[in-house]
């Protein structure tokens, strides 16, 4: 009859991945001629469950670079953009307390940029993979039966002592006289 133990674990319980674009604006003081770059940086997030739903809360910084008076002078316009995104996510098994695990899996970045009068318009995209980990219970069988023990052997002491016995010289103290 086989026995069964049941092992308590911490497994992801679920996990999941999402693209996400968002279209963003900002007023410059000065009618942009061109755009010299945008760099996207400081991104920080985390992520909160209510029932099947993992709402992800963050925010990342944008710096934009451009030119203005007909190329002669530049300047950089930089914005602090806030997120909050849903995320739908149907727990593959039932646990009473999970973890939430958050992660970038493609930084914030840039993906757009238009000139419109005195604005800029741009697109951002961002890649987020999201793991739900729980306490999780395995069984696995138990086998009662204990293994067989190996015997140790010593070596012999008697060959041993007959060695010593054939290297030893009686005649020693007779033979340097």
């Amino acid at each position: 009859m086989a026995n069964y133990k049941e092992i308590v674990t911490k497994a992801v319980i679920a996990k999941g991945k999402k693209l996400f674009t968002s279209n963003h604006e900002v007023v410059v003081n000065n009618k942009p001629s061109t755009i010299l770059g945008v760099w996207v940086i400081n991104h920080n997030f985390n992520g909160v469950k209510n029932n099947e739903e993992i709402r992800i809360n963050g925010s990342f910084d944008v710096n934009i670079w451009y030119s203005y008076d007909n190329d002669t002078k530049t300047e950089v316009v930089k914005e602090t953009n806030q997120y909050s995104e849903i995320v739908r996510m149907r727990d593959r098994d039932e646990s009473l307390e999970e973890q939430i695990i958050v992660r970038s899996l493609k930084q914030p970045n840039c993906i757009k940029v238009e000139i419109d009068g005195d604005k800029i318009n741009y697109s951002i995209e961002k890649e987020l993979g999201i793991e739900l980990v729980g306490d999780v219970k395995v069984k696995v069988q138990a086998d009662d039966e204990e293994d067989p023990w190996d015997e140790i052997l010593e070596e012999s002491n008697a060959n041993n002592e007959e060695n010593i016995e054939n290297k030893v010289n009686e005649e020693y103290l007779t033979d340097s006289i």
